[in-house]
């Protein structure tokens, strides 16, 4: 078990490293983490993994999605609302992957 829970922090680190060269190591960690960490995650491939984890933590962490959310609007308008934040946090990541209209 703690092989394969390590061969899958390694390909889940790989595809991050990948997807945003530029990230900072505090943050790589915590989005591996979470990664790791999430059950909707379990079954993912690690790319997909990385990538939903990337964009959740920039999403909540780095923007006031979640500010949006506690004043009334509705989780597909403040996605819309934050999603050019995103999309320059993770350009300023290196990331050349661009989010989704479901992302």
């Amino acid at each position: 078990m703690y092989h394969r829970s390590m061969a899958k922090r390694s390909e889940i680190e790989d595809a991050l490293r990948r997807l945003a060269p530029h990230i900072p190591a505090h943050e790589f960690v915590v989005v591996v983490d979470h990664a790791l960490d999430s059950r909707g995650l379990a079954t993912a491939s690690a790319e997909a993994a990385a990538w939903l984890s990337l964009v959740a933590y920039v999403r909540h962490a780095l923007t006031d999605y979640d500010e949006l959310l506690e004043n009334g609007y509705d989780q597909d308008s403040a996605r819309h609302f934050v999603a050019a934040e995103i999309e320059m946090i993770l350009q300023g990541w290196g990331s050349r992957r661009r989010l989704s209209s479901e992302e």
